[in-house]
């Protein structure tokens, strides 16, 4: 069981905070305790039950976080081909439900590398889901690091680039 004030990933919806556990503030059917859950972006409040099928798990600590940072260069662009829509969500959203952060890497370098290859153009749906995974992986390290949403991508820009760095000054030398 979580407990107040932890951060958590709560299905594909992001991160949040848990507010409290208890009774909710509407009627139920069943005597069962309730998470009260506060997603870092946006102001509604959900209440799910404690024993809720949706999948969560404690967001990422700041060593994992850093060691994920560190590895994105490293990790390659998924190689599906496929022509169809259909497909495309079912494998795009396969990744989203992994609640991966390497996975959501992985999809957003993949649709990055075919904007490259196609002169920018991409579809939407490539688009919406590397707009999606982009968002859930900034709620993570947002959290995972402490620093503002909005100054997450910059982090990792900067530390990927010292890694560039490091990883050239090695190999002149």
């Amino acid at each position: 069981m979580y407990q107040a004030g932890e951060f958590i990933v709560y299905g594909t919806n992001s991160v949040c905070r848990v507010e409290s556990i208890g009774k909710p503030p509407f009627e139920t059917e069943e005597d069962k305790l309730y998470y009260t859950l506060v997603p870092v972006t946006g102001t509604e409040t959900i209440y799910i039950p404690t024993d809720s099928p949706v999948f969560t798990r404690p967001v990422i600590s700041r060593e994992k976080a850093e060691e994920l940072i560190n590895s994105i260069p490293d990790i390659e662009e998924d190689h599906f081909v496929c022509h169809s829509v259909r497909m495309a969500n079912e494998h795009y959203q396969a990744a989203l439900q992994s609640h991966d952060c390497e996975e959501l890497v992985q999809l957003i370098k993949t649709v990055y590398a075919k904007s490259r290859r196609h002169g920018r153009r991409v579809s939407q749906v490539d688009q919406r889901y590397r707009k999606r995974a982009e968002e859930l992986l900034n709620n993570e390290l947002s959290v995972a690091l402490g620093i503002p949403l909005k100054e997450v991508p910059a982090y990792i820009n900067q530390r990927i680039g010292k890694l560039e760095k490091k990883t050239a000054k090695k190999t002149a030398e």
